[in-house]
């Protein structure tokens, strides 16, 4: 007989929450700024999940080792920050999965790489902090997605076993990160999933089309 779910935890950029919108026109903001060429919106939706490393890779050509990095992205973090609600919003079909989860004594809470005050500000603005039970940032903890350590200790504070809890994540890291946890897993492919990426390969318990989806698995 399969454990029945517990708590249900969810990636924020791209699973829950629909922030390609105000995480792309940030960026375009700060590619204004710099008078370089802006960024098709279909092209770096595919990279927002990857945050602000990604973005700024794409956006001006760099990796996190080059020099400049670190002041565009502080700066880009300044821009996002000022509009971070804008026309962010759930994905279609999660309210209603909140509501059930909430109707329904299931737990419900965010792990994500996001850091951890652009996570509460997004939430704030979207009136969902107070609703999530646990929330985890991308520097939260001393590790981050893919490790474990952030839905282990998401875990820990719901007081439930790994085991007894679903986490899905649009990306590799989230999978990779819920295994290694001992959760069950399910692929948000609705979200932010490159066109050279596999999710087939990434060997989440779950593949799941849309939100609606959840309620087959909760």
């Amino acid at each position: 007989m399969k454990q029945a779910v517990k708590a249900l935890l969810l990636d924020l950029d791209g699973t829950l929450i629909d922030t390609a919108p105000d995480m792309v026109a940030a960026l375009n903001r700060q590619l204004e700024s710099h008078q370089r060429e802006l960024v098709p919106f279909e092209t770096a939706r595919a990279f927002v999940s990857h945050g602000a490393a990604a973005l700024i890779k794409l956006g001006f050509g760099i990796s996190t080792e080059d020099g400049q990095y670190q002041n565009l992205r502080k700066e880009y973090l300044t821009e996002y920050e000022k509009n971070i609600a804008d026309k962010s919003q759930l994905f279609n079909g999660m309210q209603e999965v909140l509501e059930h989860c909430e109707q329904n004594n299931l737990l419900w809470g965010i792990v994500t790489n996001k850091p951890e005050g652009l996570t509460n500000a997004l939430l704030k603005g979207l009136n969902l902090d107070q609703r999530s039970a646990v929330t985890i940032g991308g520097d939260s903890l001393p590790q981050s997605k893919p490790y474990p350590m952030p839905l282990l200790h998401a875990c820990m504070l719901l007081n439930i076993a790994p085991s007894e809890c679903l986490y899905i994540g649009d990306a590799a890291r989230d999978i990779a990160s819920g295994k290694l946890a001992g959760t069950r897993t399910a692929t948000a492919e609705w979200g932010y999933i490159a066109s050279g990426d596999d999710p087939s390969q990434w060997g989440a318990t779950y593949r799941i089309s849309s939100p609606k989806d959840i309620f087959d698995l909760i």
